[in-house]
């Protein structure tokens, strides 16, 4: 059983990385540990010895991202690399399972990071993937891909600026499912408490019963970073105490969200939508219209959503 998944950036074939100069030869050397890799995603059959490690781009609590390369097409690729001996129990599992099972689904979203291909040495599992970040254009981008998501009964929950990346065209690509909740209809609600604590929803921190309002609440944080260059909730103190995250969960359920006056009108209108604290009268939260409202919002008013979607193919630069 394949038990991992994730994601990071993808670069353009024909950029220029060097290989041996900043490898972390140690962390590579731990994870090269044979290539029993057989399967996946195009039907292809791959394993470790396919690519050539480049080095280690990221490290968390479960696993570490390496920068390699497919030896084959030289193709520059993200790979996440889970140690088996960390997942422990069914919920590892079920946690591994869905990430790698939402960026199968991604796959079919160009504003998603999808999975290339995935297999598994006797103690990691390998997941290589594509990969691919600034105003209304980036917005309304993301704004697809949380729809896309949510259509597939997909709650998001960690929305953040790390996980917005941008492709070689300079089109945003999401990334990192490991805290996405699958089999939410409209109307359903999950519980669990999760995100990034600078990005969690008042419906989170106050315990409730939550949905898909959870990664709108997020996006406006995260267009609120892009517009003003700082975060809704900053706090400027020398006091210990207001530097804390129980503090700063206090802030998010209490102060009132100052927009800066360099915004337009457009722009504090649509943050403060996506930031009401309350779910049932945030921007796209309503059942039935809620991707509807975005779209109507005067902010997105004059974004031709299906020129959007088909920019995917069309460079920014």
């Amino acid at each position: 059983m394949s038990r991992s998944v994730s994601a990071v950036p993808f670069l353009p074939h024909n950029c220029t990385v060097d290989q041996t100069q900043d490898a972390d030869t140690e962390d590579i050397k731990a994870v090269v540990d044979g290539i029993d890799g057989i399967k996946l995603s195009q039907g292809l059959a791959l394993g470790l010895g396919d690519f050539d490690l480049i080095r280690v781009i990221g490290r968390g609590s479960y696993a570490k991202v390496l920068l390699v390369r497919l030896k084959k097409n030289k193709q520059v690729y993200a790979m996440k690399v889970v140690k088996k001996e960390l997942v422990h129990d069914d919920e590892d599992i079920d946690w591994v399972q869905t990430e790698k099972h939402v960026f199968e689904q991604a796959s079919s979203n160009p504003f998603l990071v999808g999975l290339h291909s995935s297999f598994q040495t006797e103690s990691r599992a390998h997941h290589s993937l594509h990969v691919s970040l600034l105003h209304r254009f980036y917005a309304a981008e993301i704004c697809i891909a949380l729809n896309f998501l949510h259509e597939k009964g997909i709650i998001y929950r960690d929305l953040k600026l790390d996980n917005v990346l941008l492709d070689h065209d300079g089109h945003i690509k999401l990334t990192d499912y490991g805290m996405c909740k699958e089999g939410i209809r409209p109307g359903d609600t999950t519980s669990t408490f999760c995100g990034t604590p600078n990005y969690i929803a008042p419906e989170i921190l106050r315990g409730e019963d939550y949905g898909f309002s959870v990664d709108w609440w997020a996006l406006g944080v995260l267009m609120f970073e892009m517009m003003a260059g700082r975060s809704p909730f900053d706090i400027i103190t020398d006091n210990p105490d207001m530097n804390t995250e129980e503090y700063l969960f206090q802030v998010i359920l209490e102060k009132p969200i100052r927009i800066p006056r360099s915004l337009s009108v457009k722009a504090a209108s649509v943050l403060k939508g996506f930031l009401n604290k309350d779910p049932k009268e945030r921007l796209g939260c309503q059942v039935q219209t809620g991707f509807i409202d975005i779209k109507a919002h005067t902010f997105f008013r004059n974004i031709d959503w299906e020129q959007v979607r088909r920019t995917k193919d069309t460079s920014l630069h």
